[in-house]
């Protein structure tokens, strides 16, 4: 396989054609090497149209899915950024480099630890990575940017408190196979606004998978 055409196809005929059309993220993604960050025995799959399987049950999201969120979350070089779920550290790796810091939580030891050394391998320094429980892991710190990669059956403001004044948030809530890909922005100290973007599916968050059995 040629890599760095099937990059170039990926990002021409995958993630240009889901209306990303900023420089800074279709940069970021061109310089990062998904291909390393890929389970092995999926390596020939890293630029297909496809969530890609990872240990732990959980999933790579497809291309063209985290460069909408990379772009919707709209970050800024000084960016303060918390990363629910670190999956494969793909896009860990993109949110360092076009921010100032990654705080990047994961549930899963496996996984965290994979991402960990690639970054490493990356000379990717400004990435700090936190195994254990999303909701509250960091919740006395305040974010510009948080990126929840996995989705939530039901909304629940439990990471608002961290988001700073002019913070987003993405999030994916709602019931397989259609859920809904939003960001919310903190425009004022007691108020958040919302914007829908697209549907996609996730698998859920840790701990939140029954959250609907409790709602009323």
């Amino acid at each position: 396989m040629d890599i760095e055409q099937a990059r170039f196809n990926m990002i021409e005929q995958q993630i240009r054609p889901w209306d990303v059309l900023d420089t800074g993220v279709l940069e970021v993604i061109r310089q990062t090497p998904r291909e390393l960050f890929v389970p092995d025995q999926y390596r020939n799959l890293a630029f297909s149209d496809l969530e890609i399987p990872l240990s732990s049950g959980q999933y790579m999201m497809a291309p063209k899915v985290e460069a909408r969120m990379l772009q919707a979350l709209q970050v800024k070089p000084g960016d303060r950024i918390l990363e629910i779920g670190t999956g494969s550290g793909f896009v860990t790796a993109c949110l360092a480099r076009l921010g100032a810091h990654v705080d990047t939580i994961e549930w899963f030891e496996d996984l965290s630890v994979r991402a960990q050394s690639t970054l490493g391998k990356l000379e990717i320094g400004n990435a700090s990575f936190i195994r254990g429980d999303a909701i509250s892991e960091c919740a006395d710190r305040q974010y510009d940017v948080i990126a929840v990669t996995a989705s939530m059956p039901v909304y629940r403001d439990i990471f608002e408190t961290r988001l700073a004044l002019g913070g987003r948030i993405f999030v994916v809530t709602g019931d397989a196979p259609a859920m809904q890909a939003q960001l919310l922005t903190r425009v004022e100290l007691q108020g958040l606004h919302c914007t829908t973007l697209f549907e996609t599916n996730l698998p859920p968050l840790v701990g939140l998978e029954e959250s609907r059995a409790f709602q009323l």
